[in-house]
């Protein structure tokens, strides 16, 4: 998790669009904490969650890495 974490911290706009995490192998399943968190019962999609999936879904998300 810190690798993850110290990796969403170097993060730009711009850096977002040529990620690493793009090259990863997709899977259907999230995990909490890393994937997601629950607040007040939602889900809050992480930073990371974003770079994985490669683009801006334009909800305004909270941890949005392509604003």
């Amino acid at each position: 998790m810190d690798k993850i974490d110290a990796y969403i911290e170097t993060m730009t706009p711009q850096k977002a669009l040529q990620n690493k995490a793009l090259s990863l192998p997709k899977t259907e399943k999230l995990i909490e904490d890393i994937d997601y968190y629950i607040e007040n019962g939602n889900y809050v999609f992480t930073a990371w969650f974003h770079l994985k999936r490669g683009t801006c879904c334009e909800n305004k998300c909270r941890h949005c890495p392509y604003q």
